[in-house]
């Protein structure tokens, strides 16, 4: 916060400007201050979320495509169930390292 010259023989007017600009200083620095910074995480956050949320979907369509054109030509089905596997051994990986609650702290 800046410290501000506290006017020493000024008016009336000048003692309640300075009164009414540090309040307002006070609100912004304690109040609206968290408020915006807990915007911009939910809102970057929320952007990050679905840039992934397509990443990731754009890279599973093209890891069916290259497994269907390289490896299984012409039977679709099985690049379905190939990258359907990869994603159950994932899944059970990650399930399997996962921790009761009272044991995350």
């Amino acid at each position: 916060m800046k410290e501000a010259k506290r006017p020493i023989d000024g008016d009336l007017v000048d003692k309640a400007l300075f009164q009414f600009d540090h309040v307002l200083d006070v609100v912004h620095d304690r109040v609206l201050r968290p408020i915006l910074l807990a915007g911009r995480a939910i809102a970057f956050g929320l952007i990050i979320l679905l840039v992934s949320v397509v990443l990731v979907g754009a890279l599973l369509i093209g890891l069916v495509r290259f497994i269907d054109i390289y490896f299984f030509a012409g039977r679709e089905y099985l690049s379905y169930v190939s990258v359907g596997a990869i994603s159950l051994v994932a899944g059970l990986i990650i399930w399997r390292k996962r921790r009761p609650l009272n044991l995350r702290k």
